[in-house]
């Protein structure tokens, strides 16, 4: 059963990471700042949900396991919350998405 439950864990750790790479790459690959902070946002949320479920695999029924769900609870919340201040601010500044501005990813 603990061979189980380290490859189960270990499964949600490496797709974290994964997820975690992919935002980043996000960041760098994407057009214009609003699919940019799109990218980080999901895969970020995603990939801390998904190291942090591992991690709470490993610890098993400890008091470790309930504050990782803490940080989990708060990276659920703070994380979109950010990320929508972040884009209405953008958009009150006059930041216009790149197709809203007239520029056609064809068209470059």
């Amino acid at each position: 059963m603990t061979l189980l439950l380290d490859v189960v864990s270990w499964l949600f750790i490496v797709a974290g990471g994964f997820f975690c790479v992919v935002g980043a790459l996000g960041l760098l690959r994407m057009p214009d700042f609003f699919t940019r902070m799109h990218a980080a946002s999901v895969t970020d949320t995603l990939g801390a949900g998904l190291l942090l479920t591992g991690l709470m695999l490993q610890a098993g029924l400890t008091l470790v396991t309930v504050k990782l769900g803490f940080l989990a609870a708060l990276i659920l919340f703070t994380n979109p919350t950010a990320t929508h201040a972040l884009a209405k601010a953008a958009v009150v500044r006059g930041l216009k998405p790149l197709l809203a501005r007239g520029d056609e990813p064809s068209k470059r």
